[in-house]
């Protein structure tokens, strides 16, 4: 497992839920094709996969 994940957002989060926007903005992503590195840890892992089918992520 890498020190540190790379999360781009690929859908838009409008007509989500208030959790899952707010969740895109607790990752840091806050428009489309926005790219943010992040460290690899247990809270930021769920975050992702709570927006899974928004985002792209590279590790």
């Amino acid at each position: 497992m890498s020190d540190t994940v790379t999360i781009t957002q690929v859908k838009s989060g409008i007509g989500s839920t208030k959790k899952i926007r707010a969740t895109l903005v607790g990752l840091g992503l806050t428009r489309m094709h926005k790219t943010v590195t992040r460290k690899n840890t247990p809270e930021i892992q769920g975050m992702v996969r709570k927006v899974q089918h928004l985002v792209q992520v590279e590790e």
